[in-house]
């Protein structure tokens, strides 16, 4: 779950039809959170771009002074420097973002643990170290010491505490949706109601593309060798992320490991679910979602969406074939949400 590969690349082919851009149509592109962000707007006359581009500046800005882990200033990184025993009171979008990831945390077995940084670090797929190698057995055992988001953190409201020093809060399987729907806040306050946000892969969607239907975007197949489109879904008022295991990973002795961790056993998943596509209200429920269906695997996984009436898409290897080849399944749900 890192940062800069965590994500299944989506293509905006049919979504970036900007390139067809008329007078009210707007396009802003730029880099945000350690990676890069898309715009498009339609059916906006009189919109200032500059004016929105500035706009939409300070609310990643904002964003970024509170959930980079990258900003040694932000207020995450703030709350990973206290001692055990130490509190200190959250702001309202960091409330918000964490007790959101609580909730997935609690619905999904646990798996979605903004904790897991001391295990992605030590496996290589953080800032500290490359990967390539397999950790001793005791260094995994004393990294989960400080993994479990309920047994290390705490927060009532907008009191943080924490619990065990060395503990702290990753939050790039969530930081970068919850921008996304904050931008789309910043655009809806400057009265544009058709539009898809993207950052990093994580998208929110409003009204009608510039041909007048939903918002189109492409689902990527699951392969590190190459790249091609698997399905097309249409979307428009709801958040978007996609969560995979294929850019991210190494071999060793012939076993691939992946970036995706277990959080049970501190070491990445064995399960063949290669992708997960969620489509929620927000960005950021479908960013949280898609990391947490896509760790626990299809299996485990379409029970609880199925249950929770979550809408998610799996792409699966097919073990049979040598995992050349995918299958794929859609919660009911997921079904549903899919527009024209």
């Amino acid at each position: 779950m890192t940062t800069l590969s965590r994500r299944s690349f989506i293509f905006m082919a049919l979504a970036l039809a900007a390139c067809k851009r008329g007078a009210a149509d707007i396009l802003l592109t730029g880099q945000t959170m350690g990676t890069t962000y898309t715009i498009v707007g339609v059916n906006a006359p009189g919109m200032k771009e500059a004016e929105l581009s500035a706009a939409v500046q300070a609310t990643l800005t904002d964003v970024d002074i509170k959930m980079s882990n990258w900003n040694s200033r932000s207020e995450v990184s703030r709350l990973n420097a206290l001692a055990a025993g130490d509190t200190a009171t959250l702001s309202s979008d960091m409330a918000t973002l964490m007790h959101t990831a609580q909730d997935v945390f609690l619905a999904s077995d646990g798996q979605f643990d903004i904790t897991l940084g001391p295990l992605i670090d030590l496996w290589g797929f953080g800032a500290t170290r490359p990967p390539g190698t397999i950790p001793p057995e005791a260094a995994i055992a004393d990294a989960q010491k400080l993994v479990g988001l309920t047994d290390t953190l705490a927060f009532d409201g907008t009191t943080f505490t924490k619990h065990v020093s060395g503990a702290g809060m990753y939050l790039s399987a969530i930081g970068k949706g919850f921008g996304v729907d904050q931008v789309a806040e910043t655009l809806a306050a400057h009265g544009i109601t058709d539009y898809m946000v993207e950052i990093g892969g994580d998208i929110m969607t409003s009204g009608h593309n510039a041909e007048g239907t939903p918002w189109q975007i492409a689902i990527e197949t699951p392969d590190a060798l190459q790249r091609s489109i698997l399905k097309v879904v249409g979307v428009s008022d709801v958040g978007m992320a996609t969560s995979g295991d294929y850019r991210n990973y190494f071999e060793h002795d012939g076993v691939r490991y992946s970036h995706i961790l277990d959080a049970n056993t501190g070491r990445p998943v064995t399960h063949s679910t290669a992708s997960v596509t969620v489509l929620a209200k927000n960005a950021m429920l479908a960013d949280a979602w898609a990391t947490a269906l896509l760790a626990l695997g299809t299996e485990r996984a379409i029970q609880i969406a199925e249950a929770r009436g979550i809408a998610a898409f799996f792409i699966d290897r097919n073990i049979s074939s040598g995992s050349t080849e995918f299958v794929s399944v859609a919660s009911t749900q997921f079904d549903v949400l899919q527009l024209g």
